[in-house]
């Protein structure tokens, strides 16, 4: 019986090779809803200003069914109200020309910014923006620290990207619209040694605990968020 479960698993992602295949524990919760078509308007009850009790009431508006950056007024990170331990996120995103955000995770809420605690997946428009010309901080990265694999496919501009985030038991995968580009280990040595080379190093705090808040960033560029799910695994 094993052997047949084992088996169908195979053949299930021999099916889906083109979108890739993440396999979990069957124990993973259901998804929980963040921001989605059917109710946009009910974002505020699933995020709060970084630092804040409420959701921010500058900087961010609904646009149709997604959450758009509003530039010029400081600019305010907004993160889940629930802090998550193992999960896996999907959302789409889009950029404007030259756009820049990003998505934290495992973040403290401390003092300090978001990322001086969670790392960072790069939202980005690659071709418009400076930090595309180096493959550590293009979109899909792990910001700074690792670039993601040939197998990355960036929409066009205008066009939403999808991606996912997986934490699972330090275990960390970054995916780009059907493909996994970024793929490491929380608290390896080979990760410890990039980040000693890097512009975090000097950040006491920066990727020491294994659960936290997801943030979504507020680069002071326009960006777009929506179908935004979350579960725990």
């Amino acid at each position: 019986m094993k052997l047949q479960i084992c088996l169908t698993a195979i053949a299930s992602c021999l099916l889906i090779m083109n979108t890739g295949c993440r396999s979990y524990s069957p124990t993973a919760t259901t998804w929980e809803v963040l921001l989605d078509r059917k109710h946009p308007e009910r974002y505020a009850e699933n995020f709060r200003g970084y630092k804040q009790p409420g959701f921010p009431a500058q900087g961010w508006t609904l646009d149709g069914d997604a959450l758009k950056t509003v530039p010029g007024f400081g600019g305010a990170d907004i993160m889940t109200r629930q802090m998550f331990a193992n999960f896996e996120i999907e959302f789409e995103w889009r950029a404007s020309s030259g756009g820049n955000g990003g998505v934290m995770y495992n973040v403290a809420e401390t003092d300090g910014p978001p990322w001086a605690t969670g790392p960072e997946y790069q939202v980005l428009d690659d071709a418009g923006h400076s930090d595309g010309k180096e493959p550590k901080t293009s979109s899909g990265a792990l910001y700074a620290l690792i670039a993601p694999n040939d197998k990355k496919e960036l929409r066009s501009i205008g066009d939403f990207n999808k991606s996912t985030i997986v934490f699972n038991r330090g275990h960390v995968e970054h995916w780009l619209n059907g493909w996994k580009v970024v793929d490491y280990q929380w608290d390896s040595p080979e990760l410890q040694e990039l980040i000693k080379r890097s512009k975090f190093a000097g950040l006491p705090g920066f990727m020491k605990q294994k659960h936290g808040y997801v943030v979504f960033q507020h680069h002071g560029e326009v960006v777009w968020y929506r179908n935004i799910r979350i579960r725990r695994l």
